[in-house]
């Protein structure tokens, strides 16, 4: 790319046209089925602890009050949705700019675009059922869903089951299975090596034949999401692939504000044993939980990976109107 042509937009005008029409159709399935757009901040004085995202910092430097005030650009809009949802809200969706740290590639700019949805009164598999449906909303030709549990993944591709798999199990695998520099990582959790393992053998091959939810995680990789008990106990999260592109994640929401303090708390001692800065804890989350935070379920879809996958485009910077280089 020349110097001089850096002003000139990533997408063609006819892919801003694909999107502004995509997004016009969410809207008006979310305003057909009753559910509330919202909008929250982009600046929060709290940033996600998740060891695997790093959030972007800014100072403030306005009046006195804040003076010297460090805030940080939103990864996602979950936690003051949340907010609004213990406020009594109802069902609400948001569609907005995030923003992730260190995200460069084919299928990641730091900057996207994220559409973000909440129903109080539904579980995972019913919020699994209304993505399905919006999805089939935005295409010509409806797609067969696939319903595939974490374990029945793993089983059916690489003979292992991920909730007893050791440590050396799962590198073993990697390395028969020629993960390139396998034999050389030194991945010290469980968690480590499914994510290999997941990412290099297993995804590639989800929703080839239209949409592929993947759901009941393993309990360490619950994020925000509720555990249900069993043999084995499983957190209630899924994620939705298309084209072997992971597109979507959501759960059935964890309402428990102590338990949530507790998983902020373990993140950060992830973060402190890896030398990454530890994190500003969202406390006002924590009181919203506490206050009453209703059941429900929430997702969070990227929108420009979506468009990739209409569009049948193979780079990220071919749906932005100007990716990172150009901004």
């Amino acid at each position: 790319m020349a110097q001089s042509d850096t002003w000139r937009p990533s997408a063609s005008l006819e892919m801003m046209r694909a999107r502004a029409e995509m997004l016009g159709r969410i809207r008006e399935f979310f305003d057909q089925i009753g559910v509330l757009e919202v909008e929250t901040p982009i600046c929060s004085h709290f940033a996600t602890t998740d060891p695997a995202i790093e959030s972007f910092a800014t100072r403030y430097t306005g009046p006195v009050a804040a003076q010297g005030t460090d805030f940080y650009l939103h990864t996602s809009p979950e936690f003051p949705m949340k907010r609004l949802l213990a406020a009594g809200s109802g069902a609400i969706y948001q569609i907005c700019k995030v923003f992730r740290n260190g995200e460069l590639g084919r299928r990641h700019n730091p900057e996207f675009t994220l559409l973000e949805w909440y129903r109080p009164g539904f579980d995972h598999f019913q919020l699994m059922d209304e993505m399905a449906s919006l999805v089939n909303r935005l295409i010509d030709i409806p797609l067969q869903v696939e319903q595939l549990t974490y374990a029945e993944a793993f089983k059916h591709t690489l003979a292992l089951d991920p909730h007893t798999a050791t440590i050396e199990n799962l590198r073993h695998c990697a390395i028969e299975q020629g993960v390139p520099g396998a034999d050389e990582l030194n991945l010290d959790s469980r968690d480590g090596w499914l994510d290999l393992l997941l990412s290099q053998l297993i995804e590639p091959q989800l929703g080839k034949s239209g949409m592929t939810f993947l759901y009941d995680y393993p309990v360490s990789q619950a994020a925000l999401a509720r555990v249900r008990e069993g043999d084995p106990p499983v957190a209630e999260r899924f994620e939705l692939y298309l084209s072997g592109v992971e597109l979507a994640n959501g759960f059935h929401e964890l309402t428990d504000g102590h338990e949530q303090l507790q998983r902020f708390k373990a993140d950060n001692r992830r973060r402190q044993q890896s030398q990454q800065s530890l994190m500003p804890m969202d406390e006002s989350l924590i009181k919203a939980l506490d206050a009453g935070l209703p059941s429900c379920a929430g997702v969070a879809l990227g929108l420009d990976r979506l468009l990739m996958v209409l569009t049948g485009c193979d780079d990220i910077r071919q749906v932005l109107a100007f990716d990172i280089s150009r901004a």
